[in-house]
């Protein structure tokens, strides 16, 4: 995921004081206009004005899409110390977005970026970390950025930090509570994998008191976004009587119904069985 945000005129425009009428700016007519500024400005070492080309070239914004510039001028952004810049630079060479892959390149350039503070460079320093991609794997250094990313509310960071409590031995001691928090942080923020683990530790007591009321409705936040096993699991609670809910096999066939079609074998048994006994439908 590349850092642009369209501040690309924003910035640019602050400095020669049309921010407040950036959104004029924002029309295809200003493009070139704004290109041309932009491209003087970066020509005469302007990180910002640097930083913002690249994005324009890396994207396609208002002129053709230009990997190798793009890749030419976030370079200049980054030996500047523009974090966004190192970030996407990083990101080039982590994806091998119109050059060649180099995951060691790739390391180096999330490292600046993270140690200037930008969230999505610390989880990718720490997915690198956590995977050995182009670097000895170190599941501690993993840990220590996923957290800093974490704290900033960045959401893949939450997970991937509540998946190393989780766990044993992944990282960090195993700590079901700070795991529970974690999830719970990146559920709020409607990330679908958190809710589901988050409604499993609800209603199997997994490490906190079982809820089975806060499990259903973790299970149905999930389910409502497609997750097929938190649609199995909420047609269970529905099937079932008193299981955090009050009964409704209609809403369980609807739900066995969303989990059958994404291929579950459990939901496609379960189905033909209510279809077969005519159980809370019509038999057929």
């Amino acid at each position: 995921m590349k850092k642009g945000l369209l501040n690309i005129l924003l910035h640019f425009f602050s400095f020669t004081g049309y921010a407040n009428k950036r959104s004029k700016y924002l029309h295809k007519e200003n493009y070139e206009k704004t290109f041309t500024s932009c491209k003087e400005k970066a020509e005469q070492g302007d990180a910002d004005a640097q930083y913002n080309l690249a994005y324009m070239f890396d994207e396609g914004v208002g002129i053709k899409q230009d990997k190798q510039k793009a890749f030419y001028w976030y370079t200049k952004a980054a030996e500047q110390g523009d974090p966004n810049a190192q970030y996407n630079l990083a990101y080039m060479y982590d994806e091998g977005d119109g050059i060649k892959q180099d995951y060691q390149k790739a390391y180096y350039w999330y490292t600046k970026a993270a140690e200037q503070g930008s969230p999505i460079a610390q989880h990718n320093l720490a997915n690198l970390y956590d995977e050995g991609n182009g670097i000895k794997q170190d599941k501690q250094k993993a840990f220590y950025w996923y957290t800093k990313a974490a704290e900033q509310g960045y959401l893949y960071a939450q997970y991937n930090l509540a998946n190393m409590y989780y766990d044993k031995g992944n990282g960090t001691k195993q700590d079901k509570q700070k795991a529970f928090y974690w999830y719970t942080k990146a559920a709020e923020q409607g990330y679908a994998d958190a809710q589901y683990i988050l409604a499993f530790m609800y209603n199997n007591g997994d490490g906190i008191e079982q809820d089975k009321q806060k499990a259903f409705y973790w299970y149905t936040k999930a389910a409502e976004q497609g997750y097929l096993y938190a649609q199995y699991n909420l047609a269970n609670m529905y099937y079932d009587k008193g299981n955090g809910t009050k009964q409704d096999k209609q809403k369980a066939f609807y739900w066995y119904t969303k989990a059958a079609e994404q291929g579950d074998v459990n939901a496609q048994y379960i189905l033909a069985f209510m279809y077969n006994n005519g159980d809370g439908i019509e038999q057929g």
